[in-house]
């Protein structure tokens, strides 16, 4: 049975992983240190007895290094998220996300770690007007953000060649569903607007609204880290995505359509550092890992509203 870690277990992300790892037979051990996760996200995974939770900062080398000996295969999801806020506050993104991913990748390569999988972001494209996205690329961040996500892919792939283990960069398109968190002035836009709906509330737009984004179901994003992870390709970064594009305006139409709502946005100035086109090149995941997202921009919302009645 193998073992994987899940650092940023108690995100959105990681605990929607670390569920489909257990029910693929894995030993899962998960570190947070709920910066930005949240306990709840942790209840049906602490009823597993094949799961092992420690609260840590993944900038802690020591317990790190305890936690990852003897583990197959390392899935770091853990980031301080939000391209605003790093605008506000670079110091705590760059550090976090940086120091972090080294110390993670450190830790691996002295545990002999078989294969690691670290989570990318669309944000290290910027705002190129070439769509869709495609890997070959030459990026453009244009935030702290986003640059702590690029560095993190090249660190990843950089110790693939330096310390012989497997590894793969995902860059995630606006990754939605449940468990992510509504609240807080830098959560992401879907969970904020359905819980702000549900509430009659009106949600803001920065911008005309007219500005589109990949949104990309969480259990897409899971079957292609699982992918990445079983499969023998190594030292490639993939497009996590579905393939399309959704203004921000289409997400409040369709949300009205299926909460039988009829509430209109406010507009508001657009915030610095926010990508206008978000677009992703799916080919080479297709070709190279067998990734085909199954969950659709419509189904995904009505799979993730009734968490957020809940």
């Amino acid at each position: 049975m193998p073992t994987a870690l899940v650092t940023g277990v108690a995100g959105f992300i990681g605990s929607n992983l670390a569920d489909a790892l257990l029910d693929r037979g894995y030993d899962v051990r998960g570190v947070d240190n709920f910066e930005t996760g949240r306990e709840q996200n942790l209840d049906s995974l602490r009823a597993d007895d094949d799961f092992a939770f420690y609260e840590a900062d993944i900038r802690d080398a020591e317990t790190i290094a305890d936690v990852t000996e003897g583990v197959d295969y390392v899935f770091h999801q853990a980031a301080v998220p939000s391209v605003p806020r790093s605008v506000e506050d670079p110091v705590t993104s760059t550090d976090a996300n940086c120091t972090g991913t080294a110390t993670v990748l450190n830790a691996a390569r002295k545990a002999d770690v078989d294969t690691a999988v670290v989570a990318s972001s669309s944000s290290i494209y910027g705002s190129t007007e070439q769509l869709p996205k495609v890997e070959s690329m030459t990026e453009q961040p244009e935030s702290p953000y986003a640059l702590s996500k690029y560095y993190t892919e090249k660190l990843a792939l950089q110790a693939g060649d330096l310390y012989n283990i497997d590894t793969t960069a995902l860059r995630y398109f606006n990754i939605f569903g449940p468990r992510q968190d509504p609240n807080g002035d830098y959560a992401a836009v879907i969970p904020k607007f359905i819980s702000l709906m549900l509430d009659g509330e009106r949600p803001v737009i920065y911008g005309d609204g007219e500005q589109s984004r990949d949104f990309t179901f969480v259990d897409d994003a899971v079957k292609a880290n699982i992918l990445a992870a079983e499969s023998d390709v190594t030292g490639e970064a993939f497009n996590v995505g579905c393939g399309g594009r959704i203004t921000i305006n289409e997400l409040v139409h369709t949300l009205n359509d299926l909460l039988d709502t009829d509430i209109d946005p406010v507009y508001d100035d657009p915030r610095p550092g926010d990508v206008r086109h978000s677009h992703a090149d799916i080919s080479k995941a297709e070709e190279l890992l067998g990734y085909d997202p199954d969950v659709g921009f419509a189904e995904g919302l009505e799979a993730t509203i009734p968490y957020y009645r809940g």
